[in-house]
């Protein structure tokens, strides 16, 4: 009771809550985007399910914030660059998530159907959860870094999480539904997952990238890209007179 009546809890909580869903937008492209590889009646139980992996991965670690302080500390030296648990997750995490959108853009822009979807349904479900599983892990450990550099207690922790994962969960479905509907658009969200890998990337060599810079182009190209949607519905059909000039 006297964490609900102390405004700096409330106060962390609320940053906390919108810092988390920020953070959340590379997790909700990602799973949007692997998830269109699957059936239309799959993708729900897909978003679903890997938010929920989601949500149980940061609970367990905030439990374990000794644990999570430790993965900070250095463990080894490679090329001047002293490494600890978490920076080596993000690297590998980095070159997860550029590898996975970069095959994506190759197989988009050679038309190419993804190899997974020669093999049984169970199969290629199991894949996809498998890949956002991989990347829930990174994403995860970022977040719940955040969380304990914001907030003090546990609880406010968790609930914070817990309000950013149900946001995330309601808005997945949608975006996943406008990618597949915008091809444009999916094209633009690989780019900036292959950015988002490059950040993940320098952070693990020590590089801090602010997100800021980040969100900034994301929302700058996304507005352009809206801009284009729009001029495209409303550019009415060239005449048969004006295809013949």
């Amino acid at each position: 009771m006297e964490m609900l009546s102390d405004p700096a809890v409330w106060a962390s909580f609320l940053t906390l809550v919108v810092l988390e869903i920020v953070l959340g937008v590379d997790n909700v492209i990602f799973i949007s985007i692997v998830a269109n590889r699957l059936p239309p009646e799959q993708r729900g139980r897909a978003m679903r399910i890997g938010l929920s992996g989601a949500l149980v991965l940061r609970i367990g670690l905030l439990l374990s914030i000794a644990w999570i302080i430790s993965l900070t500390a250095p463990i080894l030296s490679l090329a001047g660059f002293d490494l600890s648990w978490r920076d080596i997750i993000l690297l590998m995490g980095g070159l997860f998530l550029i590898y996975k959108a970069v095959s994506e853009i190759h197989a988009e822009v050679e038309g190419e159907e993804h190899a997974e979807k020669s093999v049984g349904g169970k199969a290629v479900f199991a894949v996809v959860l498998g890949q956002i599983m991989v990347l829930d892990l990174v994403f995860s450990l970022d977040s719940v870094i955040t969380a304990v550099g914001v907030a003090n207690h546990v609880e406010v922790m968790i609930a914070a999480v817990v309000i950013a994962i149900i946001v995330m969960m309601v808005a997945a479905q949608p975006i996943a539904g406008f990618v597949a509907r915008h091809p444009s658009t999916k094209m633009l969200a690989l780019a900036f997952l292959v950015m988002i890998g490059m950040a993940l990337m320098a952070d693990g060599l020590g590089f801090h990238i602010d997100r800021g810079f980040i969100y900034a182009a994301m929302v700058f190209a996304g507005s352009v890209e809206a801009l284009n949607l729009v001029r495209g519905r409303r550019r009415k059909p060239p005449t048969l007179e004006e295809t013949q000039l």
